[in-house]
């Protein structure tokens, strides 16, 4: 985990399938889970993707962190690493997950 974790925002990594994407969350949807520390199953990385308005992003290992996401805005998130969402304002995103070939 070490490059993973001294990459600040991680992008995924070539040669993965998209196995599954969450229907829409909004602020008001979002599930309780992704607003405090979690992880992705091993071997499985995820990808936030913000449809409308705006969401904070964090690394459980640095909070004072916060990437600030916005329309179109990406952020992947490695194999159990833990991360949480930040509800800064009204927001729409999806969660795709991916998988190695």
């Amino acid at each position: 985990m070490g490059d993973v974790a001294e990459q600040r925002w991680p992008e995924l990594p070539d040669g993965l399938e998209l196995t599954r994407t969450t229907a829409a969350f909004s602020s008001e949807t979002v599930p309780k889970g992704l607003l405090r520390g979690h992880q992705v199953a091993p071997g499985v990385w995820g990808n936030i993707v913000v449809r409308e308005g705006s969401l904070g992003f964090a690394f459980e290992d640095d909070l004072e962190t916060v990437r600030s996401l916005t329309v179109d805005d990406t952020q992947a998130i490695p194999p159990q690493l833990p991360h949480r969402v930040i509800l800064t304002g009204p927001a729409t995103f999806v969660v795709e997950f991916y998988r190695a070939d």
